[in-house]
């Protein structure tokens, strides 16, 4: 499996850039959902809230992925009622296992390839799918992102791959 070197930056809270590259992918959050929502089901099978959460804890570290991850629901929410309150819980869940999930790997391997962007969307995506059953008492729920969902995993983990490796020439 290709694997590519790409250039990895893990800024600290204290430097401006953290913020900026957080509201950066925030901004990716909250328009990606957008454009999904025009199709029937589209955030559930597209997961557009995570893929921007991905690539910036990928490229960035955990810290603009945390940032990004707990953001972008509350600012989705916020704005358009999307993720609903009562789902709240377990994207953020979700969201947050992701940047620590991809932090983790982009500090740990020092390159991106699909085999680790596969790695990544299904460690935070099983953990999270557990998480999600323990908050709502419900597996068939809490299975949703693997029964729909596929599509959009499939997505974060090609057009990542493809974002970083453009981002790396």
């Amino acid at each position: 499996m290709e694997s590519t070197s790409v250039k990895l930056y893990a800024p600290g809270y204290a430097e401006k850039r953290t913020y900026g590259m957080a509201a950066c992918f925030v901004a990716g959050n909250v328009l990606l959902p957008q454009l999904c929502h025009l199709w029937p089901q589209g955030g559930m099978t597209w997961l557009p809230i995570y893929f921007f959460t991905l690539v910036g804890a990928y490229k960035y570290g955990w810290r603009v992925g945390l940032l990004t991850a707990v953001l972008s629901p509350l600012v989705n929410s916020a704005l358009f009622g999307m993720p609903a309150p009562a789902v709240l819980p377990a994207i953020l869940l979700k969201s947050v296992l992701l940047a620590g999930a991809a932090g983790w790997a982009a500090a740990r391997f020092r390159r991106v390839s699909l085999g680790l962007l596969l790695a990544v969307v299904l460690a935070y995506q099983v953990a999270g799918t557990l998480g999600e059953w323990a908050l709502a008492g419900d597996l068939r729920l809490a299975l949703q992102d693997f029964r729909v969902g596929l599509p959009g995993m499939a997505l974060q983990v090609v057009g990542g791959y493809g974002l970083m490796k453009l981002w790396s020439k």
